[in-house]
């Protein structure tokens, strides 16, 4: 396993389990089964989760999990565990007690004193309260209640402006994959010049970017049977749509087969290997779908010069989606 240390003494897994799958639109999720199959995740060493005050349960399962794990392995096992929050409020005025009881209930629910990393996400750049509240959040960093602070899908002008205004961002996560590589435009520059991290989302399309999907006739709506498979496809066809995108899953097959390993797990290598990339998001559909043998095998995977001239034949033909939708994030807002 590959870690990276985002602040002292906290190593991540660079292949982070997702858990927006719990929040619906995955196909029904069973507490009980998914706390298990974490467990399941844990032992196999993907001990890092990226989860959201807004993705459902997902906060309750984490503290479930914490218990279960200590129950059967002993306290001391909880601190290999790597666990981020996002904080995600309607944009309104934000005052210190609101932020700080926020976070106190994330910190309940996951059972935890003190959040590994808050990721901040706002919906309106007009409402100038986001910065109140990151001064709100730093706070509570210094007070131990939260060990970092991050963000959700900010672009890069509005990172700069935190840092002029002193604020310490440790992370960024935002859509990052061979289909959409906006943050090498101007955000990995701006995170090696501060110090701060990309954890990268949307790596794998969804399931897009696999064998399943390889020499298939494009799907329909009807056929994209969860949130994701729909929200990447749509993202496909603002690339440049499912020709193209069959030449790309072509060549990434080619690489694949040279290196024993599945299209997946060049789609994430490729990402990984991208400067101020700390780690990628994977979504974990707990007790319905896994793929813990498939995504370990990311890590012994290197790819060459050769590899990435087969990639960036196909993606060298794509429109620009930095041209077209703007810097990462500007697609929600």
């Amino acid at each position: 396993m590959e870690t990276h240390q985002l602040s002292p003494g906290l190593n991540v897994c660079r292949v982070l389990n997702g858990m927006w799958q719990v929040a619906g639109g995955h196909g029904y999720i069973e507490p009980k089964k998914a706390v298990s199959e974490m467990v399941k995740y844990h032992e196999a060493g993907f001990t890092s989760w990226d989860l959201a005050d807004i993705y459902g349960p997902a906060e309750d399962f984490i503290g479930d999990f914490r218990r279960k794990l200590a129950e059967e392995k002993g306290e001391q096992e909880l601190k290999n565990v790597q666990a981020f929050t996002k904080f995600v409020p309607e944009p309104a005025r934000m005052s210190r007690s609101f932020v700080e009881q926020s976070i106190d209930r994330s910190r309940k629910k996951m059972g935890v004193q003190s959040i590994d990393l808050v990721q901040f996400h706002w919906w309106d750049y007009g409402n100038v309260s986001w910065l109140d509240a990151l001064l709100f959040l730093s706070e509570l960093r210094d007070k131990g209640m939260v060990r970092n602070v991050g963000l959700t899908n900010f672009d890069t002008a509005h990172m700069q402006d935190m840092a002029d205004a002193g604020v310490r961002i440790a992370s960024n996560q935002v859509q990052y994959s061979i289909i959409d590589q906006r943050p090498a435009v101007k955000m990995a520059e701006f995170c090696r010049k501060n110090n701060s991290v990309i954890y990268a989302y949307g790596t794998v399309c969804g399931g897009l970017l696999s064998e399943k999907y390889l020499n298939r006739e494009e799907p329909s709506i009807a056929e994209l049977d969860t949130q994701s498979l729909r929200k990447y496809k749509k993202m496909i066809d603002a690339w440049g749509g499912w020709k193209l995108f069959q030449e790309l899953l072509a060549a990434l097959k080619g690489v694949a087969d040279g290196h024993g390993v599945s299209i997946a797990n060049v789609a994430a290598r490729y990402v990984m290997d991208r400067p101020a990339v700390a780690g990628v998001i994977i979504g974990a559909r707990l007790g319905l779908a896994e793929h813990r043998e498939d995504n370990a095998r990311v890590f012994g995977l290197e790819l060459d010069d050769e590899d990435r001239k087969k990639i960036e034949g196909a993606t060298a033909k794509s429109r620009d989606l930095y041209a077209s939708i703007g810097d990462c994030g500007d697609e929600y807002r």
